[in-house]
């Protein structure tokens, strides 16, 4: 099946400084993928290319489209939601769905009004008088009543407590995820949205650094804790990094034979948050 997103030898440069370097990727249908980089890595540039909302070198084709040149076109098929939901303060809940009802051809008002009638959000209040989580519910409203093919998530739940966060990744899979449509993911809450995740893509310093499904991850990398008297052997094992917890330590290893660890120690799959760490901080 044709990928909705292709990239390949993506570039941009900010002045003299490289902020991706020739990176490629794709998203393929039915796909929920995490792409995750500490701050300054190239995330935020990548979403902004693949919106066409910045220049770049290389190829990059999003729905069949490239957004240098055909975003409009693009935009009927995509939806976004950034960290910050900005809507004009004196601007109430059903004039927002008036507006979208007449600017998006794609756009279901029946559903959004379903999915708000679920929350406590009153049709006459205004953007002003909603708190940030109900802004939120209004704004995920909005996106996931259009038919849309693919959906960036720029830090969608930043700032807002767990029973919003958790409630806003639970609708997104019940109200929007198929597997005809895909999700693109960037987000510091990673042990949330980990469940969710069928891909992942870290970046570092504009280079990918991990390319791989959650499948492909959990046999490809394996934690092992071991107690005071296995350390020298796991050690000797070469493991990417160690840790402790609990007294005891914690080695992570990529490509290895699970038989040579099972005598050890308990083995396990490490989170992606742990993964994430031990590659950004990966000797050189």
């Amino acid at each position: 099946m044709t990928a909705l997103i292709q990239a390949k030898g993506l570039c941009k440069n900010y002045s003299d400084k490289k902020v991706l370097k020739a990176i490629s990727f794709n998203v393929e249908r039915g796909r929920v993928v995490g792409l995750v980089g500490p701050n300054g890595a190239g995330k935020t540039t990548v979403l902004k290319a693949i919106l066409g909302l910045t220049s770049y070198e290389g190829e990059l084709n999003v729905l069949g489209h490239d957004p240098s040149t055909q975003r409009h076109e693009i935009m009927k098929k995509v939806s976004f939601i950034a960290d910050v939901a900005v809507m004009p303060s004196w601007l109430k809940v059903s004039e927002a769905l008036e507006f979208v009802t007449n600017i998006h051809p794609n756009f279901s008002l029946k559903k959004a009004e379903y999915f708000l009638s679920k929350t406590d959000i009153p049709s006459n209040a205004k953007v002003k008088e909603l708190s940030k989580g109900m802004l939120a519910q209004l704004h995920l409203a909005l996106v996931i009543s259009i038919d849309a093919e693919l959906l960036v998530l720029d830090e969608p739940t930043l700032g807002l407590d767990i029973l919003y966060r958790k409630e806003f990744y639970n609708q997104l899979l019940s109200d929007f995820f198929n597997e005809g449509r895909s999700i693109l993911i960037t987000t510091h809450q990673i042990e949330e949205v980990e469940h969710l995740l069928t891909d992942l893509l870290f970046i570092r310093r504009g280079e990918i650094i991990l390319d791989s499904s959650m499948d492909a991850v959990s046999e490809k990398y394996i934690e092992l804790m071991v107690s005071k008297e296995n350390v020298e052997k796991a050690e000797a094992l070469n493991p990417m990094t160690v840790r402790e917890a609990f007294g005891r330590k914690i080695y992570l290893y990529q490509d290895i034979d699970k038989n040579e660890l099972e005598s050890l120690g308990e083995i396990n799959s490490p989170s992606v948050a742990d993964l994430f760490v031990a590659l950004m901080t990966e000797k050189k």
